[in-house]
């Protein structure tokens, strides 16, 4: 049976700073890269719209999703189940809730698992996903995190 790999990285410079996002996606041997950017956000959000991305670039449902991710704040908030915690309390005193929200959504269709992998550590895949990130963190024409902007006031 096929398998999809996702891997994800996210990168600020500063945080909150100009931020960007990567994610490849594995599908049968075939490899797809994604990244984008915004012009006032947070590491946080980058990580989880990496994943976000990832998930929204698959064409076809009912394979097994793998997402291979270097922040322990997305893999430990889905596969500890604190995610669904701060659902049912309404996300009560929690950060990127609009996230988490489309997040649900694409959980609910793919249903993927998490694999925290170390950051920085020759992990070719994750290594390729930061400098992604990084270029796309650097890029120009930088859109703004609406989101973010309203929610920092």
């Amino acid at each position: 049976m096929d398998t999809i790999d996702i891997i994800t990285d996210g990168a600020c410079s500063g945080n909150p700073g100009r931020g960007g996002w990567a994610a490849i996606v594995i599908v049968a041997g075939r490899v797809d890269e994604y990244s984008g950017s915004e012009l006032n956000t947070t590491n946080n959000r980058m990580e989880l719209l990496a994943v976000i991305d990832g998930l929204r670039a698959i064409k076809k449902e009912g394979i097994p999703v793998t997402v291979y991710s270097d922040s322990k704040y997305v893999v430990e908030a889905v596969e500890k189940g604190w995610l669904w915690n701060w659902e049912r309390k309404n996300f009560k005193d929690k950060k990127n809730i609009d996230l988490w929200q489309i997040y649900i959504s694409l959980h609910k269709i793919f249903r993927p698992s998490f694999v925290w992998i170390k950051g920085h550590n020759n992990h070719p895949q994750n290594e390729r996903c930061d400098r992604l990130a990084v270029e796309a963190a650097r890029g120009y024409d930088l859109e703004m995190d609406e989101v973010y902007e309203q929610l920092k006031d």
